[in-house]
């Protein structure tokens, strides 16, 4: 995992303290377009390395992933 990656994941634990608008955040912290960061940190969950580098921001997103996969599957 690289240092773009863990900064994703560094970003991704701390943006809410900050306040304010998170695509500009992401924009301003990262240089990236919102797509290409949810895109990433989508991606990242599911990396080893990423949950042993952050392991309460993969797992806070992978429950909210499983959360709507269940929605959606219980519709």
């Amino acid at each position: 995992m690289g240092k773009r990656e863990k900064a994703i994941l560094d970003f991704e634990a701390r943006w809410w303290q900050a306040g304010g608008n998170k695509v500009q955040a992401v924009s301003d912290e990262l240089g990236m377009k919102p797509e290409e960061y949810f895109q990433a940190l989508a991606a990242l969950i599911d990396v080893p390395e990423a949950e042993a580098h952050r392991p309460e921001v993969v797992r806070a997103l992978r429950r909210a992933r499983d959360r709507r996969r269940e929605e959606v599957v219980g519709d």
